[in-house]
């Protein structure tokens, strides 16, 4: 089990001292200051027990919150000796939060260190206390782990976001393996069966109920009985058929086609897709009503650029399966650190680990070299854009939209005309990228 972290900003020199040796014997991983400034150096630190000196000689421990999201706080524990109504109210207001006056025993301390290590020791055993089979330290991946644990034992549907090659179906398999389902978990992509096959692949069909159904087969929805099925590229699911799976959803029963009898079904569902939701509403390739019945909680997955300190770490993952799967013990060249860190990588983890698959391949020896190709992410000419084969459908779809934007002076109905969507759909994706702008991204202004 990982040990418990503990924070303290205390500007009282003798309490953070006792505090601090308190913890240390409890088990707990602890980190002291003594004002916001020098809170600074642990910011964003995940921990478990947050405790704040409301009054601190260049702030308060509300100021000391303001320099990361609230999550990484943990449980968070006000300490005052002048309390206000204005503080208790700020205090009340946040959720995992006490309010404490001074002096604070150290049986009350200690009392709050037990509660927050049990909670610890909860938490690592529902988990394994594993790291879910995703590779990284970084902070987005930190936070990923977090939202799995957070979700996988409950009964509501999940959501996947994100850009092509993020690891989507590797996140649905952590949150089956972690949820205890004792059925499988069954995968589909929505977009790679053909269309009027989809109906049987996902809900069953009866012998005779067309030409070629000369068995009666068991749709997804009963094989992962008990289990997980997970939807990938779910927007990719014909209109019709995802007012059938709204149905499903909704009374928990299948009917094949064919048939007439409703079969129930307890699979708990995980949808993908690499689109924007709103987008995919608006172009009318998702049902709104579908995606808020699937979305129960939605876990966006971050693109590699985001996360550029796992870059070594997954390609030396990568590597160590080759070097497994083979026999040997080859490293990547140090050399290539850098190259490796500063690519943009728009196939996200799946180009990483084709890159590293062909180069290990190339090595002549136990040293494997990779230096990715800097290529520009689009070409731009004066009235036309030219797409690289493996942009995400995120990128191709933002680089068009301020293109066509800036080509009808900033006009979005023209634009969504000239698209061939609405315009409440220029207007959500717009709002998804505050910083862009027509001419933005290195496209040429016509203006």
């Amino acid at each position: 089990m990982n040990e418990p972290v503990l924070v303290i900003v205390d500007d009282d020199r003798h309490f953070t001292a006792e505090a601090a040796n308190l913890a240390r014997s409890r088990g707990f991983a602890t980190h002291v200051a003594h004002s916001v400034a020098e809170s600074e150096r642990f910011a964003c630190l995940p921990r478990d027990l947050s405790l704040l000196d409301t009054d601190l000689p260049d702030g308060s421990g509300f100021d000391v919150l303001e320099q990361c999201e609230l999550d990484d706080y943990g449980k968070v524990v006000f300490i005052t000796g002048q309390p206000t109504v204005e503080s208790n109210a700020r205090a009340d207001a946040m959720p995992e939060s006490d309010y404490l006056t001074r002096p604070l025993s150290l049986d009350k301390l200690d009392q709050l260190l037990r509660e927050v290590s049990i909670r610890v020791s909860h938490r690592s055993a529902a988990t394994g206390d594993a790291d879910f089979g995703l590779v990284g330290n970084s902070r987005a991946i930190r936070r990923l782990r977090q939202e799995i644990a957070k979700v996988a034992g409950c009964d509501v549907g999940v959501l996947l976001t994100g850009e092509t090659g993020t690891g989507k179906e590797i996140v649905a398999r952590a949150l089956h393996r972690a949820s205890g389902r004792r059925g499988p978990l069954v995968a589909v992509n929505c977009g790679a069966v053909a269309p009027e096959l989809l109906a049987s692949h996902l809900f069953g069909h009866e012998r005779g109920s067309f030409t070629g159904a000369n068995a009666r087969h068991i749709g997804v929805f009963e094989q992962a009985q008990h289990g997980t099925l997970f939807l990938d590229e779910i927007a990719e699911m014909p209109p019709q058929l995802q007012v059938y799976l709204l149905r499903v959803l909704e009374s928990g029963a299948v009917t094949r086609v064919g048939g007439s009898a409703e079969i129930a079904v307890a699979a708990r569902v995980i949808a993908a897709t690499n689109r924007y939701p709103h987008a995919a509403i608006g172009d009318g390739l998702l049902r709104e009503d579908l995606y808020y019945r699937l979305a129960g909680y939605e876990i966006s997955l971050p693109p590699l650029r985001d996360r550029d300190e796992d870059i070594l770490l997954l390609a030396q993952a990568f590597l160590d399966e080759l070097n497994a799967s083979n026999g040997t013990r080859r490293n990547l060249d140090p050399r290539c650190h850098e190259a490796l860190r500063q690519h943009s990588w728009p196939g996200n983890v799946r180009e990483l680990r084709s890159a590293i698959s062909r180069a290990y391949l190339m090595a002549d020896g136990d040293r494997v070299r990779l230096y990715p190709q800097r290529t520009p992410t689009v070409t731009d000419e004066a009235t036309q854009l030219v797409f690289r084969v493996g942009m995400s459908y995120a990128e191709m779809e933002n680089a068009m939209l301020l293109k066509t934007l800036d080509h009808f002076d900033g006009d979005k109905r023209s634009t969504a005309a000239a698209l061939g969507v609405s315009t409440r759909t220029i207007h959500n994706q717009l709002a998804r990228l505050p910083s862009a702008k027509p001419g933005s991204v290195g496209l040429a202004s016509r203006r």
